[in-house]
C-alpha cells in the first residue's frame, strides 16, 4: 500500500484517503473484487484516526466504488472505476491547488469552461 496523506494540506484527510483509493482503482492496481486494507490498518499506516478512514470508505461506498460488508470488509465493487474515479481525484487535487493560490469557485469554474472551449 503506497497511500499517503498530507496533514498540512487544506484538503480534509478523509478526502485524501478516498483519493488514494480512487487513484489505485484508476491505475488498475485495484480491480473489481479486490479487498481494501482494513480501516484499522490504513489508520495505523497513515497515522490518522480510524474514523477518518471509515469516513473515506463510506464516501467511496456512497459513490458506488466499494462495498462495505460486515465480516468481509471493503471490497471494490465496480468493474470500470477508471473514468469517474480518476476525474474525482483530479478534481480534488485541482480544488486543493486552487485553494492554495486563493482562487474562488467562480475563478475555477471560469477556467474550466475556458479550457473546454479550446
Amino acid at each position: 500500500m503506497l497511500w499517503q496523506v498530507d496533514p498540512t494540506s487544506s484538503t480534509a484527510l478523509h478526502v485524501q484517503v478516498a483519493a488514494c483509493v480512487r487513484r489505485e482503482m484508476a491505475s488498475g492496481r485495484l480491480a473489481k473484487g479486490d479487498r481494501l486494507p482494513s480501516a484499522k490498518e490504513v489508520a495505523a499506516v497513515l497515522d490518522v484516526n480510524l474514523h477518518t478512514v471509515l469516513r473515506a470508505y463510506q464516501s467511496l461506498r456512497d459513490e458506488g466504488l466499494i462495498d462495505l460488508r460486515r465480516g468481509r470488509g471493503a471490497v471494490v465493487s465496480t468493474s470500470d472505476p477508471g473514468g469517474d474515479a480518476r476525474l474525482r481525484t483530479l478534481v480534488a487535487e485541482l480544488v486543493a491547488a486552487a485553494r492554495l493560490v486563493g482562487a474562488t469557485p467562480a475563478d475555477l469554474t471560469r477556467l474550466i469552461e475556458s479550457e473546454f472551449q479550446r
